[in-house]
């Protein structure tokens, strides 16, 4: 076990006592890499609305953007970030004003971007989620998943937010009705309801529902909801409470917009913008795919190369051919209460952020849920999980135990533990991110993101008393892995490079240079975010996630 004071001697000393392990020299030229898998052009797509101009406007939680599309081309013609007071947004609406407003989810903040481009912002509480205007200028904002409630704000943020009422069970993508009423979805009763937002009193219209995410009114008056479990577009008639599916077969849908000619769109949780046309078929406006690359973990088939390579992306585990990069299959994350999860949904997946292989086996840590969970590919089930880590941020197989780098609430808090059914044995403490981790055999490394460091913490077979620093000087180290000649594979995100650190010289070496790897940090989350993972086939085949643009790349040795 190492304490903190002796970490921050390492760094201060690092240059005198251990200046053969920051020699760099450059090999990039004897691999070549490629891309083989490319994701969504945005992150996740979530709340979506129409200008005055019939330009869609889509915002992303883990993007930290909105984005700005023509929604006959596809074409992007803009993205709003932290610039424009755009920090995690959820859900937004224009003001009679035409200020921009938009709910930065995970910061519980409510941002507004005016006409003449001045920001300012409302802080309500975390989870705030969905927003609408009503016809004469009132603005409303809901909790959703990280709370729950629904307030009444001042435009203008002059005042505090007024509670309209709470514990809804989670009012979700909300609309103004023609009859003077709030209209929305309760995520976890599968209801619409009415509410005066007056008097607080609720009124249920309609019922059936899976997980309804979202409704609207088109231009006649007609109310619409976005069936996110069902996949299913409805119509409800309010004057008799019936029901009718429209559109069929669409998957996580988050979001629901009409244009001017009311022309409906859906948004989908893998970055995927349709337009649902009026014989209940779709066009595809925007291509999804992978959201958010994090770990990444190879398992192969008796036939050599054939590589099976499993990522962690952040709603989804996927499974892509090592040669093609197609997609074999992807499994779907549990949708729950992020704020408590207790494991009623044993049976899914939670929020991938890291994975790695353990024989036929997936270990699986998601810093969303506080979860590690040990996941079979083949029967595509839960093997097993453990509750109540402390954020995070991986987690890999050990000698038959598992091994947890744990960031903390609290500083000074980070730590990597050994983990099985019985026990969480510390093995190293004092830390300041632990991020990527290793293991041969016998031998165990961590890197630390913010130190800037790979330190050895089990050597042959023996936990260490104090860590062997193995390399100093790395530029927020994220993802590690052993290569087929016992070296250190590291994911410089820094600087965007894939090294090699030589145990036996303690030489660094650049083998890619120029990857899409370190997307900028969402306020709120873990320092590296979205995880930058590496994985060795067996046949010596080097992958790493690249989270800026959501790829896939593949590195090889060359002749």
């Amino acid at each position: 076990m190492k304490l903190i004071w002796y970490i921050a001697l390492v760094v201060l000393i690092a240059a005198v006592l251990f200046s053969g392990y920051t020699k760099l020299s450059d090999n990039k030229d004897k691999y070549t890499v490629e891309i083989i898998a490319n994701g969504a052009q945005v992150r996740n797509a979530n709340g979506i609305l129409f200008d005055s101009n019939d330009k869609l406007y889509v915002t992303s939680v883990y993007g930290g953007e909105i984005i700005v599309l023509d929604p006959d081309t596809g074409e992007i013609t803009n993205r709003l970030g932290i610039e424009s007071g755009v920090k995690c947004p959820d859900d937004l609406v224009f003001g009679q004003d035409g200020s921009l407003y938009c709910t930065n989810l995970i910061v519980g903040e409510v941002g507004r971007l005016s006409p003449e481009g001045v920001t300012s912002n409302q802080s309500i509480a975390p989870g705030v989620n969905s927003i609408t205007f009503s016809d004469d200028g009132r603005l409303f904002v809901a909790l959703d998943f990280m709370g729950d409630g629904l307030y009444e704000l001042d435009p203008v943020f002059s005042r505090e937010p007024r509670l309209i009422a709470k514990d809804l069970g989670w009012l979700n993508g909300m609309d103004w009705g023609p009859d003077g009423y709030l209209y929305g979805p309760i995520w976890t009763k599968g209801e619409v309801v009415r509410i005066d937002v007056d008097s607080g009193n609720i009124t249920t219209v309609a019922k059936g529902f899976g997980i309804p995410s979202s409704i609207k009114f088109d231009s006649s008056g007609d109310l619409y909801v976005a069936d996110y479990d069902k996949g299913e577009i409805s119509r409800i008639y309010l004057n008799n409470s019936t029901t009718v599916v429209i559109a069929s077969g669409l998957e996580r849908m988050d979001s629901i917009a009409f244009d001017s000619n009311d022309r409906l769109f859906i948004s989908a949780e893998d970055g995927t913008i349709y337009e649902v046309l009026t014989d209940g078929t779709t066009r595809e406006v925007l291509k999804g795919g992978m959201i958010g690359p994090g770990g990444v973990a190879v398992q192969s088939d008796p036939d050599p190369g054939n590589d099976s390579v499993f990522i962690a992306d952040l709603a989804y585990l996927r499974e892509l051919d090592g040669q093609t990069g197609q997609e074999i299959y992807v499994e779907r994350h549990l949708m729950g209460d992020i704020s408590n999860y207790n494991g009623t949904g044993a049976g899914k997946i939670t929020s991938p952020i890291t994975v790695s292989s353990d024989g036929k086996n997936l270990v699986i840590s998601s810093w969303v849920y506080d979860i590690v969970q040990v996941w079979d590919p083949a029967e595509h089930r839960l093997v097993k999980e453990y509750l109540n880590f402390s954020v995070p941020m991986n987690a890999i197989a050990f000698q038959g135990d598992l091994v947890v780098a744990e960031l903390g609430m609290e500083e000074g808090a980070a730590q990597v533990l050994r983990v099985n059914d019985t026990a969480r044995i510390p093995l190293v403490t004092g830390l300041a991110v632990p991020a990527g981790l290793a293991a041969t055999e016998n031998d165990l490394w961590v890197s630390d993101w913010y130190l800037g460091m790979v330190v050895q913490l089990v050597k042959d077979g023996e936990t260490l008393a104090e860590p062997i620093p193995v390399a100093f000087n790395l530029s927020f180290p994220e993802g590690l892995a052993v290569d087929m000649d016992g070296n250190l594979l590291v994911v410089e995100t820094g600087i965007g490079s894939l090294s090699k650190i030589d145990l036996r010289t303690g030489e660094i070496s650049a083998i890619a240079n120029d990857l899409e790897v370190g997307a900028s940090v969402i306020p709120g989350l873990p320092p590296t975010f979205i995880f930058n993972g590496v994985a060795v086939g067996p046949s010596g085949t080097i992958y790493v996630t690249g989270d800026k643009t959501n790829v896939l790349y593949r590195i090889q040795a060359g002749s």
